[in-house]
């Protein structure tokens, strides 16, 4: 039998590394069954069996160097830090990053902490991934920590809503209110990073503008940081248009999730032909997430490999029912074929 004890420095610290009504502790307990883990004050003391009292005691103090880094721990991020433990790596060290963002946020997953990164010194990065990864939200918030460091004069959000342009006319209001709910999870990002009367200071002067594609037709944006959401539903010719107004002392960010198409079954999407056109170039970033690096509720994560896992299996039928047909002889086919039309 082993014992280890953690000291903990403050009530403060306690109460970051153990979650408000110690949600984290139960969380290790839960990662850790071969263990007794338990709390007093300002001790954590861990005790059972050798190997398991070192995994738990890793995973506790690992959790330790994120609080004290600054960082929030909750289940999730215990449930990944176990997770890269196991795999003998660290998520405080491979999410730690000099990037500063505003409000204090930092990345929570390596695939985060590489996207901030590749943003960082790419003029084009695209993140691309599914929902709940961050990809969006970390990009306006690098858009704002680049305004507020004067490295760029203003912030344009944009997002394609040419496939409900049908549905447009139906709803009430101008044009700008039937375009916002379109446009408002970048609204919502932006509130997060800025205090209301800044924000609508920067929308009112034009520091900050958030709107439709369409309306990046013609321009050349100069010093500005451009963000171009939901790309997967543009076309080849929208994403080339876009990518060329970029101007001097720029920075783009496209993002977008290439399994949630929203376009024509004929169309193909502007993002999945940047991945294959532009993987080569210099200075234009690809960053792929993927369903570790999703942060919302633990199910979004088994929601996206579920449906992957169904893709791939449905993606195997198609191929083996194109092998059945190309295996039956051409003049078989033929009749088969002539039979069904007549």
């Amino acid at each position: 039998m082993t014992t280890v004890n953690i000291r903990l420095d403050t009530p403060e610290e306690a109460l970051a590394l153990l979650g408000t009504g110690d949600v984290n502790l139960r969380k290790m307990r839960d990662l850790h069954e071969g263990v007794k883990l338990v709390a007093r004050g300002d001790t954590v003391t861990i005790t059972g069996d050798a190997p398991h009292v070192h995994a738990a005691e890793q995973l506790v103090r690992e959790a330790l160097d994120a609080v004290r880094a600054g960082n929030e721990v909750s289940p999730d991020t215990l449930e990944r830090s176990a997770r890269l433990t196991a795999e003998g790596r660290s998520l405080t060290a491979e999410t730690t990053t000099a990037v500063q963002l505003p409000r204090g946020l930092k990345a929570k997953t390596p695939g985060q902490k590489r996207y901030l990164e590749a943003i960082e010194r790419s003029d084009i990065t695209f993140g691309i991934g599914p929902a709940g990864t961050g990809k969006t939200y970390l990009a306006v918030a690098m858009a704002v920590a680049a305004l507020k460091a004067r490295k760029v004069k203003r912030i344009i959000l944009t997002r394609p809503a040419v496939e409900a342009g049908e549905r447009l006319g139906f709803l009430p209001g101008d044009l700008q209110a039937k375009i916002d709910p379109y446009l408002r999870p970048l609204y919502d990002a932006l509130y997060d990073m800025l205090e209301a009367e800044r924000f609508e200071s920067y929308l009112t002067s034009g520091t900050i503008e958030v709107a439709p594609l369409a309306f990046m037709r013609g321009r050349t944006l100069n010093d500005a940081f451009v963000i171009l959401d939901e790309a997967q539903n543009t076309t080849g010719e929208q994403m080339k248009m876009f990518l060329t107004r970029m101007g001097f002392s720029s920075k783009v960010v496209v993002t977008g999730d290439v399994t949630q198409i929203d376009l024509p079954r004929h169309v193909t999407s502007g993002l999945a032909i940047s991945r294959r056109v532009l993987g080569n170039i210099e200075g234009i970033s690809f960053h792929e997430f993927n369903e570790t690096d999703v942060v919302r509720h633990p199910l979004v994560g088994k929601i996206i490999k579920a449906y992957e896992k169904a893709e791939d299996a449905e993606e195997n039928r198609r191929a083996a029912r194109r092998g059945e047909l190309l295996s039956i002889p051409e003049d078989v086919r033929d009749a088969q074929a002539k039979s069904g039309d007549d």
